[in-house]
């Protein structure tokens, strides 16, 4: 390790700010990354407003308007590495939603048409214009190194700084969270799809095998399976396997419905057509991707249509 401190330029952009909150969450191990570095621009810990040369730069959200574009750049001018830190910068995040809707939609549904918004009109200039679309940061800047999560788990921020540090690839797994999970994987006679509230699931089974939508199986493990052992189905927040997002083929619906039609007596289709009825939940960290949302499968506002279809016929 050299002597000199490792200089760090940290930044967020459309995000909750909670990929930054996981550095506090290293605890004593945050001792043993700051005898090493000496962070710089950092929104939480620091007041400078410009961005000094940096060895390491750790980016977080996604590009959602001009002002990220500008942040990211000069993120990326002042830095010799560029970290994609969280499934915001990686994958676009929740704010990926917002590429369902024309920023004129947006625009109307939270000033013009927001009651707790006075007074009911746009924004003004020193509100910085939205881009055309959401989009994770490699789509604007060059980015180095992928760490999804939301927010990555400690462990894996503190491998990603250590390996830094010491000049060597960070060991990351392509596992899903799934090999995390110590929850059984039996076929079981389930006939129907069960909501999270209906019950409390069997600890020791596999959702999927008891009828739950769980997206452990199509999610890369960034978190070491904290919800699915705490008794909380996968939601999918650190985004999806490298083998669905490299394949044209694959998709997270059908993969997903694969699995439980073979654990369970449900059918295949009806499980997909769930997942569809709450699409902009179950693609909610990754929609912002083009290996997700220019995949051919990927029909989302078709299945929102049909949702409200379905709704509107069945509640009049």
């Amino acid at each position: 390790m050299s002597a000199a401190p490792v200089t760090i330029n940290t930044e967020w952009l459309s995000d909750c700010s909670g990929c930054h909150i996981a550095i506090v969450d290293l605890h004593e191990k945050i001792m043993a990354v700051l005898e090493s570095v000496q962070i710089q621009h950092c929104p939480v810990l620091t007041d400078i407003k410009d961005y000094p040369p940096a060895t390491v730069g750790l980016v977080s959200g996604a590009i959602r308007n001009e002002h990220d574009r500008h942040a990211a750049v000069a993120m990326r001018n002042s830095c010799d590495l560029i970290i994609a830190w969280g499934s915001c910068a990686v994958f676009g995040g929740p704010a990926g939603a917002g590429n369902i809707h024309t920023r004129e939609e947006i625009v109307d549904s939270v000033y013009l048409q927001n009651k707790t918004t006075t007074p009911h009109q746009p924004p003004s200039r020193e509100v910085s214009p939205l881009e055309p679309a959401v989009t994770p940061i490699d789509q604007v800047i060059d980015v180095d190194l992928y760490l999804a999560g939301c927010p990555p788990h400690p462990t894996f921020v503190f491998e990603a700084l250590r390996s830094l540090l010491e000049g060597r690839t960070p060991q990351a797994s392509q596992e899903s969270v799934c090999a995390k999970c110590k929850r059984q994987m039996k076929k079981s006679d389930a006939t129907e799809i069960r909501q999270h509230s209906d019950g409390i699931p069997d600890p020791e089974l596999c959702f999927l095998s008891q009828g739950y939508i769980c997206l452990g199986s199509a999610t890369i493990d960034r978190c070491l399976s904290p919800c699915p052992t705490n008794g909380v189905p996968c939601t999918g927040c650190a985004g999806a396997t490298m083998q669905i997002l490299s394949e044209p083929n694959r998709d997270i619906r059908t993969e997903i419905a694969e699995r439980m039609s073979r654990l369970t007596r449900i059918d295949r289709q009806t499980i997909v057509k769930e997942i569809e009825k709450s699409a902009k939940s179950h693609y909610s960290y990754t929609m912002a991707t083009a290996m997700i949302g220019e995949k051919p499968t990927f029909l989302i506002k078709k299945w929102i249509n049909e949702a409200d279809e379905d709704y509107e016929a069945t509640h009049g």
